[in-house]
Formats: structure tokens, sequence, C-alpha cells
């Protein structure tokens, strides 16, 4: 099988360390920016870094990046740069176009016009910091949607030596334990007769509410 290969458009924080995690975990990564210097800057963190201008259709193509497995618009402040370089990239074919949005306006523009993902960074971290600070229970969180989440939390002594059949989570609470993590090693969709112990981590899915609900009155 192939490497995956990515581009990531717009050299600045969030999408510069996108660049150097996907070129440090041995991808080949095309970086594209405006400004010569930040280009300059990440010759080292690419297999190939490019100045130009992906508000223009032609350099699209020219750069072949319809081939590109994933491309990610890392724009920052130029919203107007972002919506027409996504667009275009959708336009010519490129498969997957991963967007980073400023804000809600930015967001439903690029929902309209096709992008695959949209990411919100300081949004979406400031829900995880949140989530941290309101629960010492929970260890990491991940929102699947505005309604849908992935929650891991540390078991307590109100589930220790307790079974899933025991506890019924499913029943009570709505929510689902996908897994269990003890000391580095992980159980994935772990059976009914399994017993929990006081420390594990549960990797629990479902609607917020019943995620919230479970927190507070099951673990």
């Amino acid at each position: 099988m192939s490497k995956k290969q990515f581009a990531v458009i717009g050299l600045g924080h969030f999408g510069g360390n996108i660049c150097k995690e996907l070129y440090n975990a041995g991808f080949e990564v095309l970086a594209i920016d405006r400004e010569e210097a930040l280009v300059s800057d990440y010759i080292k963190f690419s297999t190939h870094a490019v100045q130009a201008d992906t508000t223009d259709e032609m350099v699209l193509r020219k750069l072949g990046l319809r081939n590109f497995d994933y491309v990610v618009v890392a724009i920052g402040e130029d919203l107007q740069a972002s919506i027409l370089t996504t667009l275009l990239l959708k336009e010519i074919g490129v498969e997957k176009v991963w967007v980073k949005t400023k804000n809600e306006y930015h967001q439903k523009v690029l929902e309209k016009i096709g992008a695959d993902r949209i990411i919100y960074p300081e949004r979406d971290m400031a829900k995880r910091i949140a989530q941290y600070m309101i629960s010492e229970k929970i260890v990491d969180f991940i929102e699947l949607s505005d309604k849908y989440s992935i929650v891991e939390l540390i078991a307590s002594d109100k589930v220790n030596q307790k079974t899933l059949l025991e506890l019924n989570i499913r029943a009570k609470y709505g929510c689902t334990i996908v897994a269990i993590k003890n000391e580095g090693d992980i159980l994935v969709s772990p059976p009914a007769d399994r017993f929990i112990n006081k420390g594990d981590i549960l990797v629990v899915a479902g609607h917020n509410n019943d995620i919230e609900r479970f927190q507070r009155e099951g673990i």
C-alpha cells in the first residue's frame, strides 16, 4: 500500500504544527504558504515547501493537489482566501479537504462549499480544557458532534470489583463502555463479565447528556 500524501496550506501556528507532526510521522508532506519566510522555515519539516497563491486555480492544478490524499487548509486571518482555496480544491477534485475555521460564519460558508471536515482549534481546545476542569474523573474528551462524544473516565470505588453486567450502564444511562484501559493495556469491546477495578480508565461513548449523568451518578 502506498503511503498517504498530505498538503498543508498556511504555515502559521496551527498549519505549521500539523505539517511537523505529519512529516515526523514519516509521511510525504507538501508545505504551502504565500509568505516566503514561512516557506523557508518549513523546508526541513516537509518533503517539499513552496511559496504559492492558492486562490489561483491554475496554481493548484500545477501543484498536483488533486493527487493528494488530504489537503489541510490552515489559512489564518484571511477568510476570503481560506474560502476560495477550499472551493477551488473541491472543484479540481481533491477528495478530502480539511479546513481550519475562524468563527461560526466561516464554518457555515465552509459547510456550504463542501469542506470535508471543519476544524475549530480554539473552540475544541476550550471545550476540552473545560471538561478537565469540571471533573477530576475525566482523562480525555473527544467531541464527535454537537451532541455525541467519547470520554475517558477514571473508575472510582463506586464501581470497583463490579462487572459490566452488574452495572448495566447502557440500560441505566444510555451510554456504552467501548474499551477499558489499565496500566498501558486496552481491552476493546469488553465482555459483560469483565470486572472493573478502581483506577481503570473507561472509554465511554454516547450522547453528552447520558455521559454527563453517568459521570455524575454512576462512576
